[in-house]
C-alpha cells in the first residue's frame, strides 16, 4: 500500500518535529488517510502523548502564534489552530499507546505513526483493513462507550468507500436504541456528512433499515428510500442538462451548511406536513435558513407536482416562483424524484435560469411610491395587492407602460368602490 507523504512527512506541517516529544504519536484519520493516498489542502492532524499534552499544545501555540483552545481539560485536550491545519493533542488512554489504541471505534482508526522514527504501531491489524477496504469494530464495549460511534461507521464507509464487517454491523443494530443518548448536535454533524457525501445515500438507507435514525425519522418508508435513490439520479440527470441549475443545487445555502441537494435529500426524510417537518427539524437543532428552505419545498411541491395534470397559468406560475424564489432548484429535484419528467419542468426550469423572464423574474413598472402618489393612497397592504395585480397584467399582456400600469391600478380601485343604490 502506498503511503501519502502529504501528511505524515513532518516537512509539510505548520511546526517544528523538534517540538514533540520522542514518544508523541500520529492517529486516527491522518494516518488512515496516508494509508490509502488521501490528500487534503488542509491539514487535520492528531497526537497522543504520554505526558502533558495540553502543556505542549499551549507551548506550540505561543510559539507560532496560532490559534489555541482546551477542549477537554480533564482528558487533557487541546487544539491549534494554524491557517492550513488544525492539530489536536489528547492525553495517552491508559498506561501505554497501545492501551490507547485499543480504546479506539474501528481498527482503521487504530493505527499510530511515530514521526521521529516513521514506524507504526498496528496491533489491531488497520493496516489490513485498510488494504481490504473493511470497517470493523474495535470491540462492542468501545461502540457502547460513545454510541455515536454507531453512525459514525456508516458515515466513515460511505466517506472512504468501505463496507462494514458483517459482525461489526450486526452489533451496531444491537446497539442502535444508544443512539439516543447522544447529543443532537453530534449526530446533526455524522447526518451532515451522509447528506454530503456522494456515496453517502446507500449508507443514510443503511442507517435508516438498520434503525439508527429511528428517534428522529421515525415515519420512513420504503417509498421514501426509493426516492433518497431518484433525487441523487435526478441531480445527475439536471447537471447533464443544466449545469448551471446544478451550480445552484450544489452549492451551501451559507457557510458551512448543506447544500440545496443536500437538504432535498433531508426534506425526504421527514413529515410531508409543514407543522411535523417544522417540529422535527427544531428538534434536529437545524439553522433557520436551512429549515425555510425545506418547509418551502414541502409547501409548494404539491402545486409543482399537480401542473402534470393541470397546467399552471402565467398567474400560477408567477406566485410559484414569487413563494419558491432561490429554493426553485429543490423543488424541481424533488419533483422529479416523484416521478415527475424534465420534459414537463423544462418550460419552468428555462423561465428560472433566464434573468429577463419577465414571469420568473419579473421587473416593475411603477413602485408603491408612484401609486401611493398618483391614487392617493397611504401606505398599506393594498399598496402591495395593487403592485401584484399590475406584475400579472403585465405577464398577461394586459399592460405595458408605467402610465398602463397608473391607469390599471386606478380601474382596480375605482371597481372596488361601493356603488350607493
Amino acid at each position: 500500500m502506498t503511503v501519502s507523504p502529504s501528511l505524515l512527512s513532518p516537512e509539510t506541517w505548520p511546526f517544528s518535529l523538534e517540538l514533540l516529544p520522542k514518544t508523541a504519536y500520529l492517529v486516527g484519520g491522518a494516518v488512515r488517510d496516508s494509508l490509502l493516498s488521501r490528500r487534503s489542502d488542509y491539514l487535520d492532524l492528531d497526537f497522543v502523548l504520554p505526558v502533558d499534552a495540553i502543556k505542549i499544545a499551549r507551548s506550540l501555540a505561543n510559539r507560532y502564534k496560532a490559534g489555541f483552545v482546551v477542549l477537554d481539560k480533564e482528558r487533557q485536550i487541546a487544539r491549534v489552530v494554524f491557517e492550513a491545519a488544525t492539530v489536536d493533542f489528547a492525553q495517552q488512554e491508559g498506561e501505554s499507546i497501545e492501551t490507547d489504541l485499543y480504546r479506539r471505534d474501528f481498527t482503521i482508526n487504530a493505527i499510530a505513526y511515530n514521526p521521529h522514527t516513521a514506524q507504526f504501531l498496528d496491533p489491531l491489524n488497520g493496516i489490513a483493513d485498510c488494504r481490504a477496504g473493511i470497517i470493523r469494530m474495535v470491540s462492542p464495549q468501545n461502540l457502547e462507550d460513545d454510541p455515536l460511534r454507531l453512525l459514525r461507521g456508516y458515515r466513515q464507509a460511505a466517506q472512504l468507500g468501505f463496507t462494514i464487517e458483517s459482525n461489526t454491523q450486526s452489533t451496531i443494530r444491537q446497539l442502535a436504541p444508544l443512539l439516543k443518548q447522544v447529543a443532537i448536535e453530534r449526530v446533526q454533524v455524522e447526518l451532515a456528512y451522509l447528506l454530503k457525501s456522494p456515496q453517502g445515500t446507500p449508507w443514510l438507507i443503511a442507517a435508516v433499515e438498520d434503525n439508527l435514525l429511528q428517534n428522529w425519522f421515525g415515519d420512513i418508508n420504503n417509498q421514501n428510500l426509493d426516492k433518497m435513490i431518484a433525487i441523487d439520479e435526478s441531480a445527475a440527470i439536471l447537471t447533464a442538462s443544466y449545469p448551471n441549475l446544478a451550480d445552484e443545487l450544489n452549492t451551501p445555502i451559507s457557510g458551512k451548511s448543506l447544500s440545496l441537494l443536500n437538504l432535498a435529500k433531508l426534506t425526504n426524510l421527514l413529515p410531508a406536513t409543514l407543522a411535523a417537518a417544522e417540529e422535527s427539524l427544531a428538534h434536529l437543532k437545524y439553522s433557520r435558513a436551512e429549515i425555510r428552505v425545506i418547509l418551502t419545498a414541502i409547501q409548494y411541491l404539491p402545486e409543482l407536482l399537480s401542473s402534470t395534470t393541470k397546467p399552471m397559468s402565467l398567474r400560477q406560475e408567477y406566485f410559484l416562483f414569487q413563494n419558491a424564489g432561490s429554493i426553485f432548484p429543490v423543488l424541481v429535484v424533488l419533483a422529479m424524484a416523484s416521478g415527475m419528467t424534465l420534459d414537463a419542468l423544462t418550460f419552468l426550469i428555462q423561465r428560472y435560469l433566464n434573468p429577463k423572464d419577465p414571469v420568473a423574474h419579473p421587473t416593475s413598472l411603477v413602485t408603491g411610491k408612484d401609486l401611493m402618489a398618483r391614487l392617493n393612497l397611504p401606505a398599506s397592504p393594498q399598496v402591495g395587492q395593487l403592485l401584484t395585480e399590475i406584475q400579472i397584467a403585465k405577464i398577461e399582456g394586459k399592460i405595458e407602460t408605467r402610465e398602463d400600469a397608473l391607469n390599471f391600478a386606478s380601474q382596480i380601485m375605482e371597481s372596488e368602490k361601493p356603488h350607493s343604490a
